[in-house]
């Protein structure tokens, strides 16, 4: 790419400002535009560096229409890709930007941060060296059992997000589907506990920041 500016795909804090890196504060400070999952969130975050770049609202629901105004924002210089949290794409806001700056021939840089999927593997204490990541399941249970079961035929650590108010649901179908051994396959939690104790210790233990991971060998 002769012309025009560097898409950085930039990762954010999970839940500690102290995290954001070096890199990324100086990124932040330099680009004109920052496509943003939630702009609520990322100018809170911008406001702490005192950087003051251009904020374009880019997610799930408005990507479509948003992606010509981050080009010709590129045509003039740099443009900065966030979500609120984590790495852009990875179940988050962004995989459809960095594919059409790919065909477009727009140079794209990774900015490497915070992942929840790494942070929960690396406390679980559980087999990382292959692992199965899952993102959302879905909201339906029916539909989320089945994302469970098929998970479950492979001999693999499974690590998952979920959303805060759906963390119950989604443990009690994991309690229910995959049973003790899955209770039983979790640090430092007794085999024998119930599936409200499971639920409860779990909820605690793999919040992380605005996700909650929910890491087990299944």
């Amino acid at each position: 790419n002769d012309r025009g500016g560097t898409l950085y795909v930039v990762g954010t804090p999970i839940g500690n400002l102290e995290d954001l890196s070096p890199r990324a504060a100086r990124v932040f400070r330099e680009v004109a535009l920052v496509a943003a999952e939630d702009t609520r969130v990322t100018r809170r975050l911008l406001n702490h560096l005192g950087a003051r770049p251009r904020l374009l609202s880019f997610n799930e629901h408005n990507w479509r229409e948003r992606l010509e105004p981050v080009f010709r924002a590129l045509e003039e210089g740099d443009v900065a890709l966030v979500s609120d949290a984590g790495m852009p794409g990875v179940s988050d806001p962004g995989r459809e930007l960095v594919a059409e700056a790919a065909v477009r021939g727009v140079r794209i840089e990774s900015v490497p941060g915070p992942s929840a999927v790494t942070t929960a593997l690396a406390v679980s204490g559980l087999p990382a060296d292959a692992f199965l990541f899952l993102g959302f399941l879905p909201r339906r249970r029916r539909e989320r059992q089945e994302r469970l079961r098929e998970a479950a035929t492979y001999p693999l650590t499974v690590t998952l997000f979920e959303a805060p108010h759906r963390v119950r649901a989604t443990l009690e179908d994991i309690a229910l589907v995959l049973g003790r051994t899955a209770i039983g396959s979790m640090p430092r939690i007794d085999p024998s506990c119930t599936r409200r104790c499971f639920v409860a210790l779990q909820a605690r233990r793999w919040s992380i920041s605005r996700r909650h991971a929910a890491s087990s060998r299944w």
